[in-house]
């Protein structure tokens, strides 16, 4: 199924290119209750990990597109691990193989992990410098969240990293990924560790931490390594309209001002986000 380029306008955001496609849908499959993996075809600029897309139906009721993290991309094919939450998302889930989705990207900047995004930044020197065969990274992904660390696991050295996997109840997005140790969490116990992933990790054995889920979780993850003193990278979730930083709807605040998490972020360096605010 080839994408059509009908209104291929090309543009800038933060820094790194981005367009605007319609592309057609070559599967989509449920993976959980109320979790699907839609796969599109993408011939724009190639996502890393990290980023996103605003995402909707040729043909859709909403107005919006919805940002949706890469779960996987590989020939041109982008896999988007997503969860049904209103309308938008439920109109994705019902698509069918062969319609067209508009979407917009890739969006956001990158985790910063080895031979991923730019070496000059700060927070990537700091990480680089922090990892060491005694002291690997840990991922730590809940629910939907593990979708952008799922990306960026397909691009590490196997068991170079320990995963960290939270779910309310049955887990998904995990099949092929190669982690040293899998740490897999359920609230209702019936797969792996019963209770919620910030429980089992313990952030002095890893040289750094990232994370991305629900606040709550990612509260939990940035005051263990807080208190062990281990730099933790965290992706936020957050509604978002534009996508290009123009409505300021995902705007967060941090030590250094207000940043918003479509073009600043969704990455941020935990020290600097303050979630009281």
């Amino acid at each position: 199924m080839s994408v059509t380029n009908t209104n291929a306008a090309t543009a800038t955001c933060a820094s790194r290119p981005r367009a605007f496609l319609d592309c057609a849908v070559t599967a989509n499959r449920n993976v959980a209750d109320g979790i699907f993996e839609l796969v599109v075809q993408w011939n724009g600029t190639t996502p890393l990990p990290g980023q996103f897309f605003l995402i909707r139906p040729k043909r859709a009721s909403v107005l919006l597109g919805r940002p949706i993290s890469v779960f996987a991309f590989e020939n041109g094919t982008a896999s988007l691990l997503t969860a049904r939450r209103g309308t938008g998302t439920k109109e994705l889930e019902n698509l069918r193989v062969g319609e067209i989705v508009e979407m917009t990207g890739p969006l956001g900047n990158v985790w910063p992990a080895p031979g991923i995004g730019d070496k000059a930044d700060p927070l990537a020197m700091v990480v680089a410098q922090a990892l060491s065969p005694s002291k690997p990274l840990a991922l730590v992904g809940g629910g939907i969240g593990l979708a952008p660390l799922a990306f960026l696991a397909r691009t590490l050295k196997p068991a170079s990293y320990d995963l960290f996997a939270g779910f309310r109840s049955s887990s998904y997005g995990i099949d092929g990924l190669q982690p040293r140790t899998l740490v897999l969490a359920t609230e209702d116990g019936c797969e792996g560790c019963r209770g919620r992933v910030p429980d089992y990790l313990d952030p002095c054995a890893y040289g750094a931490v990232f994370a991305c889920g629900p606040d709550l979780m990612l509260r939990a993850v940035v005051s263990a390594c807080a208190k062990a003193g281990t730099p933790c990278v965290i992706s936020m979730e957050k509604r978002m309209a534009c996508g290009v930083g123009a409505c300021l709807g995902c705007t967060i605040a941090t030590k250094s001002g207000n940043r918003r998490c479509c073009v600043d972020g969704p990455i941020f360096d935990a020290e600097e986000v303050l979630f009281d605010e």
